[in-house]
């Protein structure tokens, strides 16, 4: 059994910050998990397929139907939260961010949501390609645009405003 730390056991996210090392695609869950402080059932990428640091970036999540906030959509078909697929496509632009050397060690806080618009259900046994490019980058805020894609058909696209900060505890 591994010797967990005195801030595992209370709780603290103690994960291992990334190194200045070039990243190598595709990037996968557990590479994914040393990037975003986020772990299951709010992570919600499962790989990442391209990126362009600076530039853009493509995920992609695979939507099982075991996923514990599908709602009932029209006729009772259960689909994917409208909020879950932002929130998706959100994550795939904090790891564009977060994949620039100088920001390992921050945090992108999501700040809001503009022009998002839903263009279909997404279910279960979809796999959605998360795409985002950066719109606008300065050193503490950004924007992103993000586009979901289902089978070649957009089902979600808007832009998202972040900012970045310090991850708690850090000097």
């Amino acid at each position: 059994m591994l010797a967990r730390s005195a801030a595992a056991r209370r709780g603290v996210y103690t994960a291992p910050l990334m190194s200045d090392a070039p990243l190598k695609l595709p990037l996968e869950i557990e590479d994914i998990k040393a990037i975003l402080p986020h772990r299951s059932p709010f992570l919600l990428v499962d790989r990442i397929l391209e990126l362009e640091v600076d530039r853009r970036i493509v995920g992609l999540k695979n939507v099982t139907s075991n996923e514990r906030y599908f709602i009932a959509g029209p006729g009772g078909l259960p689909t994917m939260p409208a909020s879950i697929l932002t929130e998706a496509m959100a994550q795939a632009g904090a790891v564009l961010i977060l994949s620039k050397p100088e920001n390992r060690s921050r945090l992108v806080y999501f700040m809001g949501i503009d022009r998002v618009r839903y263009r279909r259900p997404v279910v279960a046994g979809d796999q959605v390609l998360l795409e985002c490019e950066v719109l606008r980058l300065r050193s503490k805020m950004g924007s992103l645009g993000g586009r979901a894609r289902v089978d070649g058909k957009v089902v979600c696209e808007g832009q998202m405003t972040f900012a970045l900060g310090d991850r708690p505890g850090a000097a």
